[in-house]
């Protein structure tokens, strides 16, 4: 059973279009130019139950309007989609019940009472009985270790207490399949550990389905087996993460440290007859080389900035998962 079915869903936005110079906004304020943005352009996907999928995509690409879309926040301009085996928008009542949703730059918790009273609030919202809740939240509270907060009013949390009692709540009524939207925004490396462990042990406990929406692609390698990528409103990629990276991932990085200061046009003149692209990171003072994963080519590129610069360090890298999206943003690849 598919938890999402979406045939060729489109939803368009209507935004205004100034004129230009004086005389074009005395005119506006008689007539207003607009025009049709499409944020989703006929998308089709299915995400089977039980499966955790990574929905990515750059800032504007449409994922968070798709989201809404599927939570029933917004309507859709064309197209179908069920989830849950409901239409989000005619059954809004009913259909909620069977989602939980976390956006992270968003609170479903109340600012000014305690965590404890959000979570009861949100039980009687959702009917659940007393012992179901009980059960079910004792493990919610012990796994993402929120004991210690459920007092505390929420204003009072710092930002990853917040996104775990967000994910908490999310989870008051046990729902079957998960939204999650940007949820580890801002969260430092022990926080986000802690969540994505908890998110696979709902994940194989309750078969709990997992769309999660994120910039952070160490989320997605960590939880999903499965992507689905979007471009100016398309989906341009749909497949295993793992057959992404052996389609794209055929480059490596060759990180140099040098013992004098160097510039990055000095050590692109130097391969300037090779396909190879030159990186800075200012953090870790080191340059990077994207180059084709052949032995011969990164033999001769090292033999090359060895003859002509005093190396102090060096070392061999895949490309990583992001790396390689860009890579794909950069040239516009359609692929499935």
């Amino acid at each position: 059973m598919n938890a999402i079915e979406v045939n060729h869903l489109r939803k368009e936005f209507k935004a205004f279009s100034s004129r230009s110079g004086l005389k074009g906004a005395f005119r506006d304020l008689f007539t207003r130019n607009y025009k049709v943005v499409p944020a989703v352009n006929d998308i089709s996907f299915n995400v089977k139950q039980g499966e955790m999928v990574g929905y990515i995509g750059e800032n504007g690409a449409g994922k968070s309007t798709t989201i809404k879309m599927l939570t029933g926040i917004l309507t859709p301009t064309g197209g179908e989609l069920t989830v849950n085996g409901m239409n989000p928008h005619r059954d809004r009542e009913k259909f909620v019940q069977t989602i939980g949703v976390v956006f992270g730059q968003r609170s479903q918790l109340w600012w000014d009472i305690a965590v404890q009273e959000s979570f009861q609030l949100l039980k009687k919202v959702y009917k659940v009985p007393d012992q179901q809740y009980k059960e079910h939240m004792d493990h919610v509270i012990e796994t993402l270790d929120i004991a210690p907060l459920l007092d505390k009013p929420v204003r009072k949390l710092s930002l990853g207490q917040r996104m775990r009692c967000e994910l908490a709540a999310a989870l008051v009524h046990n729902p079957p399949l998960l939204f999650l939207d940007e949820p580890t925004i801002g969260l430092d490396v022990l926080v986000k550990l802690k969540i994505r462990q908890f998110l696979k042990e709902i994940n194989e406990k309750y078969n709990t389905t997992i769309l999660l929406t994120t910039h952070d692609l160490s989320d997605i390698e960590a939880l999903c087996e499965r992507v689905v990528m979007l471009d100016e409103g398309k989906i341009i990629y749909d497949g295993e993460l793992s057959r992404l990276k052996e389609n794209w991932g055929d480059q490596k990085e060759v990180v140099f440290q040098f013992l004098d200061e160097i510039s990055l046009s000095a050590l692109s003149d130097l391969t300037k007859n090779e396909n190879i692209s030159w990186s800075f990171d200012e953090k870790k003072q080191s340059y990077a080389a994207i180059t084709e994963a052949d032995e011969e080519v990164i033999s001769q590129l090292i033999t090359d900035v060895v003859a002509n610069f005093k190396v102090k360090d060096m070392k061999i890298e895949e490309t990583t998962t992001e790396e390689i999206i860009r890579n794909i943003y950069e040239k516009g690849a359609v692929t499935s």
